[in-house]
């Protein structure tokens, strides 16, 4: 088996953003594309723009353009890939120390002094904290684009594409959460809103259900990748947040496994199975010193004199990480219309869930 030091050290170098997000191509194709797209008003007063069959903030889509033109994956890269609020900080952190066999005994780990979303980059957002880049060239990626709208180069390539979901009705449950106390705080000062909401609404159960949220319809999204994952079962591995929650042994093994890292028996032998999961828990994330009082920064723009830089608290990453906390927030109308739409659109593909 080759080393895992030894494949990371054959990666190439993550791409600085800043030597072409600004790109004179790619600025008159999105001034082209604009003018084009259908928009939509959705909760919080967001408007949201439809590209490719899913809908997106405005911030969003420089980024995603940007990806698209550029992102160029080498043989070995990983792809993370997963609908936001899916579990992605916490897959980022399994694969992050499954790849650089990272746990909570080595004082030097990335881990303990950076949230995961600065270990493993966006490949269409440029987020990062101010500290300075790893040196770690570790060839694992992450995003949140839906599968058709990848970039053709990760489509046909041979990089390995791991894909999490989760539980719609906690997916709705936790974006609510995420943008009303964290996103609009930030983005809506500057408009003069305030729209906070206390209690979860009809209008943002209908938002969610009509796909009106950064890369919505989830289901729509979901379904993409599913069906990839049927088609290339060796390319795509397909992973439920309810499954790795309650088999977490069992599917930190076969994704270490499924992109090239595996354990030996040795390592097994001497717990580093478990170490990475007790250093990636959420009790224990949550908890760093980083992830409590940390801040990131998400730079967007498509040219170099229209950049608005916004500003994050890494805490916002961390609620509660439980399945089946929608009960604690949904009336059963609002749990019954999403196990509806779920049932209508993925039950025929096999796809289902029983929380």
């Amino acid at each position: 088996m080759e080393s895992s030091s030894s494949k990371m050290n054959s990666a190439p170098k993550s791409i600085e953003k800043e030597e072409y997000m600004f790109d004179l191509e790619l600025e008159n194709k999105f001034k082209q594309i604009l003018p084009t797209i259908p928009i939509k008003k959705g909760s919080w007063s967001i408007d949201f723009y439809q590209y490719e069959g899913f809908w997106y903030p405005l911030l969003h889509l420089p980024g995603m353009l940007f990806a698209q033109e550029h992102f160029k994956p080498q043989p070995n890269q990983v792809i993370l890939s997963s609908f936001p609020k899916c579990g992605t900080t916490w897959l980022k952190a399994l694969a992050f120390a499954i790849m650089t066999r990272s746990y909570e005994s080595e004082p030097t780990n990335p881990l303990l002094s950076r949230l995961s979303h600065d270990c493993v980059p966006f490949i269409e957002f440029n987020i990062r904290s101010s500290q300075q880049r790893l040196s770690l060239d570790v060839p694992l990626v992450s995003t949140h684009i839906p599968y058709t709208s990848l970039p053709k180069s990760i489509i046909n390539s041979s990089c390995k594409i791991v894909y999490l979901c989760r539980d719609p009705k906690d997916v709705f449950v936790s974006i609510w959460h995420f943008y009303n106390r964290n996103v609009t705080r930030v983005i809506e000062s500057e408009l003069g809103i305030t729209r906070e909401k206390d209690v979860l609404e009809e209008d943002v159960l209908e938002s969610f259900c009509q796909g009106l949220l950064s890369c919505g319809p989830f289901w729509d999204h979901i379904l993409g990748y599913w069906r990839a994952s049927l088609e290339s079962p060796e390319r795509i591995l397909f992973i439920k947040y309810e499954d790795l929650t309650n088999e977490t042994v069992y599917w930190v093994k076969k994704l270490a496994q499924f992109i090239g890292y595996p354990f030996s028996l040795e390592e097994e032998d001497q717990g580093m199975v478990q170490k990475i999961i007790d250093l990636c828990s959420f009790e224990n994330m949550s908890n760093l010193e980083v992830n409590k009082n940390g801040v990131m920064t998400l730079k967007v723009g498509i040219k170099k004199d229209e950049v608005n830089t916004y500003e994050f608290k890494n805490n916002m990453y961390f609620r509660k990480g439980k399945v089946g906390d929608w009960k604690n927030h949904l009336t059963p109308a609002m749990a019954k219309r999403i196990d509806q739409i779920t049932e209508k659109k993925l039950s025929s593909y096999g796809l289902t869930w029983n929380v």
